[in-house]
């Protein structure tokens, strides 16, 4: 709750207070900005109207009061009030300490183990194009984990495409809209082949890579083929406990990765193993061995380092405390978010036959459908 409000800086900033807790304070310059009056944004749909060239460099806050329960500020560049709510303001502050350096993850990020095994988000096919209350759980712990699994589902070719639909569209690659797993002669990549697999995120080598991946089972009488799933994030946060310079190679030197195993593609990408913001939240991890180009952005005298720690991150990553395995019926498929976990499979034989589709949803998708469902859900409480 604010209390109370102030002009101090010469204008250049608002103070609202909160009943004796810590003051919040806000740059005149960023409150023009982020003016909710319909001469700043749409009413249509929010969109801002102006340009940070709009804003006079000499901008000043002239008055501010509470009234009627908002925030009213009278700017420099405009002969009215303009009305902030206090709810909004508390949302968006920006005062605080500054984010302790190290190693973090998103507050909305719960990092897993193989105690997943007995509490990975699962849902039902009817049940999730049914029943919201179904959806809307099933997306809050598919964004928490990043991984997330749907049971009893249509055995029929393209039925991954009505899973992605739950929240998004599906990014069409060089591999089709869709694309299949199983066995062929002379591939075009391992993962069409009977042989195991080591954990790791897909299509490294593109730039952006595809942000979240469908593995949806047709077909599963083979001996072995059991998927594994391992959460990057984990790993990487074993990486920096156990050694922090570790995990500043591998996140401040660009690995390197390539895929030339079709006619006419040739992808290239270079990026990071370990990717964080400039405030230190890790948000992205590469890791994919068939798909590594040589390294060459490493200095000399950091190689043998850098290899030491991607060693380590591949330990970390084959740890069977790290990995949560369970074999695909038909009907049955698994997403995971493909910026963070890592996908594995076992080999498997001859004997019976293995059919998986994939196809690759963008995340931005499930994110934006998850926040609409939320806001409508607190719209309607």
């Amino acid at each position: 709750m604010i209390t109370s409000v102030t002009v101090a800086e010469k204008g250049d900033v608002l103070v609202c207070a909160n009943g004796g807790e810590h003051d919040m304070r806000f740059h005149a310059v960023w409150l023009r900005d982020n003016a909710p009056d319909a001469n700043t944004r749409s009413p249509q749909n929010g969109q801002r109207l102006i340009s940070i060239t709009d804003i006079p460099d000499d901008l000043v806050i002239r008055s501010a009061e509470l009234a009627g329960g908002k925030v009213m500020v009278r700017f420099s560049d405009r002969d009215q009030d303009i009305a902030f709510e206090p709810d909004w303001l508390s949302a968006h502050s920006y005062d605080t300490a500054p984010a302790a350096s190290g190693f973090r993850l998103a507050p909305d990020v719960e990092a897993w183990d193989q105690r997943l095994s007995n509490a990975m988000p699962c849902a039902d096919f009817d049940a999730l194009h049914d029943d919201p209350a179904v959806l809307l759980d099933w997306l809050q712990g598919l964004n928490r984990h990043g991984v997330a699994k749907v049971s009893a589902g249509p055995v029929e070719s393209g039925a991954l495409l009505d899973v992605a639909s739950l929240f998004g569209y599906v990014r069409e690659t060089n591999y089709g809209k869709w694309f299949e797993v199983r066995t062929e002669v002379n591939p075009v990549n391992l993962a069409y082949t009977g042989l195991g697999l080591q954990a790791h995120t897909d299509n490294p080598y593109r730039d952006p890579v595809p942000t979240m991946q469908i593995l949806y089972c047709l077909e599963n009488s083979a001996e072995g083929g059991d998927s594994i799933v391992v959460d990057g994030f984990a790993c990487a946060r074993r990486l920096h406990e156990e050694n922090p310079e570790d995990f500043e190679l591998l996140s401040q030197h660009c690995a390197a990765f390539s895929y030339e195993g079709s006619k006419g593609v040739a992808l290239h990408s270079r990026r990071p193993m370990l990717e964080c913001t400039p405030d230190g939240e890790l948000t992205s991890v590469r890791f994919n061995n068939r798909s590594a180009a040589a390294f060459t952005d490493i200095p000399f005298d950091k190689m043998n380092a850098y290899y030491r720690a991607y060693r380590r991150l591949g330990e970390l990553v084959d740890d069977p405390q790290m990995q949560v395995a369970f074999k695909l019926q038909p009907g049955e498929s698994f997403i995971v978010d493909n910026t963070r976990v890592l996908h594995a499979r076992k080999g498997y034989s001859g004997d019976g036959t293995r059919w998986l589709q994939g196809c690759y949803p963008d995340k931005d998708g499930m994110k934006s459908k998850l926040a609409s469902m939320i806001s409508e859900q607190g719209a309607q409480s």
